[in-house]
């Protein structure tokens, strides 16, 4: 009984360690139009890793929608 209330600690512990934080993300585009080129950055805040990675290539696409020319976007 003793021995499966420490595994369930260390698990939970565990788990926690694990988990990931929201944080405050910078998404960088870079646009190239022929020879000449554009950054924007965007604020991603109080996000967590994999919804700032969306969002960020949420940017990307938006913007090789509307722009001609290709944009890459990144963390």
């Amino acid at each position: 009984m003793k021995s499966t209330k420490i595994i369930t600690i260390l698990a939970l512990l565990s788990l926690a360690t694990f988990t990931s934080c929201k944080k405050n993300y910078t998404c960088t585009c870079t646009t190239v139009i022929g020879t000449a080129s554009t950054t924007e950055t965007h604020s991603i805040d109080n996000a967590y890793p994999s919804d700032a990675k969306n969002t960020c290539n949420n940017y990307q696409t938006q913007a090789n929608n509307t722009l001609p020319g290709g944009t890459t976007c990144g963390l």
